[in-house]
């Protein structure tokens, strides 16, 4: 397994000193063919540092379905454009690809910051091509900015076309969405909407409320602690999950693209805690043995 270098932000490393101190690897104590997962590409990355914990097809490129909408969230938040001010949804803003629904009914009006919310939370399509229609320039414009902040992040493996993931044009590999991830992660609006396990948006024009779940179901269950999500899902890109979450005190960035399954993305996830879990016990075992043996060479030492 190889290293990926991860740049932090201020806040992120204030975060890391408040966290118990994971002075000793994972890497020597785990063994990648007790791992079976069901992704046909995958990448589990030691954030702090910088150990690859697990990959399979890492470099590959291949379609990422939803997972766009945080590159489309970071360009949209990166134009500081007014959060509240109003947009209306339009039959402009349907989706002709894939015919795939909507809870945002033609004429809904939402503030830029709700629909935001409902496009990366609840991974609506029509959402997001309303923030692309309405981004200065339009379509295309917001389409070159995705593209040119994913070469500016390094991500040379990877190509936008469109804001939503509808196309399979747009494709990555489980390395630069890592990439993807770390750089999503510094954005604390992003982390607060991608982790909303419900929530709800307001059309303006009766104050009518538009309910919507979390796409992540894992953001549900209580032995997660997720600081960043986002599925996605197209025929041609298979079930894929990332997120930025903790395992055995070790900040970590899982990848899991092209899985088989409905289901088989969250059983992967879940795999992978308990094989990261299984080697933070074995590390603790020699961790605590080295410094027995210390402790008594001290010992012998002073006498």
């Amino acid at each position: 397994m190889g290293r990926i270098s991860a740049g932090h932000s201020p806040q992120e490393k204030e975060e890391a000193s408040s966290r118990p101190n994971s002075e000793y690897s994972l890497l020597p104590h785990l063994n990648p063919d007790k791992l079976f997962l069901r992704s046909g590409s995958a990448l589990v990355l030691d954030v702090e540092k910088g150990d690859v914990l697990f990959e399979r097809k890492a470099h590959e490129p291949q379609p990422i379905a939803s997972l766009t909408k945080l590159m489309t969230a970071m360009v949209i938040l990166d134009a500081k454009l007014p959060k509240d001010e109003v947009i209306q949804i339009s039959r402009k803003d349907r989706d002709r690809l894939r015919g795939s629904k909507s809870r945002l009914s033609y004429g809904t009006k939402l503030t830029r910051s709700d629909l935001l919310k409902i496009t990366v939370a609840g991974s609506d399509n029509r959402g997001a091509a309303a923030l692309g229609r309405t981004f200065p320039g339009g379509h295309k414009a917001i389409v070159a900015a995705m593209n040119k902040k994913a070469q500016a992040l390094g991500m040379k493996n990877t190509v936008f076309k469109g804001v939503s993931g509808l196309r399979s044009g747009n494709v990555s590999t489980a390395a630069d969405l890592a990439a993807l991830v770390e750089a999503a992660h510094r954005y604390p609006t992003i982390r607060k909407i991608s982790t909303l396990k419900k929530g709800h948006v307001t059309d303006l024009r009766k104050g009518w409320r538009v309910e919507f779940m979390n796409t992540n179901r894992l953001v549900l269950n209580k032995k997660w602690d997720i600081s960043l999500s986002k599925t996605g899902y197209i025929a041609d890109s298979g079930h894929c999950l990332i997120m930025r979450t903790e395992i055995a005190g070790h900040p970590l960035t899982l990848v899991l693209l092209n899985s088989w399954g409905k289901l088989s993305k969250y059983g992967d996830a879940n795999r992978i805690r308990k094989w990261l879990n299984r080697a933070d016990q074995k590390a603790r075992k020699v961790q605590g043995a080295t410094e027995k043996t210390r402790a008594e060479t001290r010992r012998r030492v002073a006498l």
